[in-house]
């Protein structure tokens, strides 16, 4: 009897349990005339990964020289920030450089913000609503940095290259992407979260330790990694010239048919 209920149990509770991780509590109100403005789990979990990375921002650039000698937290500040700006200068292009402290912050973010779960918290990117906004925020900017580049007119004739009849297929770009960008990012969270709960059911003791680190540090990071990438490639093509980006595709072509010719 115990082992035919056993894994019904198991799938109860993993079930409850996925469920109780994918709600979102009310913290506190608070009413503005009529209107009531709830503040939930997921907002205040991210206020505070903002405050702590302020904090130690602060704390971690405090006294810093413009010029003369320099000390060793200093020089490893710079290294650090170097290495990062170098990376993201690979993925953007010169011409979206500007936008890489935003794609520094956002990486940062991110990567506390799945890992805050091994200090006791809810990781707000087990929120649909902040991964959605994230996404609808870096659209937004791709855009901005589209037409800021391009124009408004340049950026609309943009959606009809490198032929106009891909032009509809291009506008729902601006709704296909945000939604990878949210989907990718929500998804994988829960399926590492899920994952966790079924090896803890089946071994309770040493394996999830080790596979904990994994999931809560590495694969935490390695989604904050993809979801900036991803964003940069987008900034990438959002602003780069048209005829580039035409000449590109046109060595591409050529590449290929030698390599078929071949």
């Amino acid at each position: 009897m115990i082992a035919t209920f056993g894994p019904l149990t198991m799938k109860i509770d993993l079930q409850k349990e996925i469920i109780e991780q994918l709600s979102i509590e009310e913290v506190f109100s608070f009413n503005i005339g009529n209107v009531k403005i709830g503040v939930d789990e997921s907002t205040v979990v991210s206020w505070i990964i903002m405050l702590v990375l302020t904090v130690l921002a602060i704390i971690l650039t405090r006294n810093f020289n413009v010029t003369g000698e320099i000390s060793k937290r200093q020089a490893f500040m710079e290294m650090i920030y170097v290495k990062a700006e170098n990376f993201f200068k690979g993925i953007v292009g010169p011409r979206a450089e500007r936008y890489i402290p935003w794609l520094m912050s956002m990486a940062l973010f991110i990567g506390f913000s799945n890992i805050i779960g091994l200090f006791g918290m809810k990781p707000p990117t087990k929120s649909m609503q902040v991964t959605a906004v994230m996404a609808l925020t870096s659209i937004v900017l791709i855009e901005y940095a589209g037409i800021k580049e391009k124009g408004f007119v340049g950026r609309i004739k943009a959606f009809a290259k490198p032929v106009w009849i891909i032009t509809p297929i291009n506008i729902l770009e601006l709704v296909t992407k945000p939604l990878s960008l949210c989907m990718r990012l929500f998804g994988n969270v829960i399926a590492a979260f899920t994952i966790m709960e079924l090896i803890k059911a089946v071994v309770p003791v040493v394996v999830p330790v080790a596979l904990s680190l994994y999931f809560d540090i590495f694969d935490g990071l390695l989604q904050a990694y993809i979801f900036v990438f991803l964003t940069g490639l987008y900034l990438q093509e959002a602003t780069e010239p048209i005829e580039a980006s035409s000449k590109k595709k046109r060595l591409k072509k050529k590449k290929y048919k030698e390599i078929i010719n071949n």
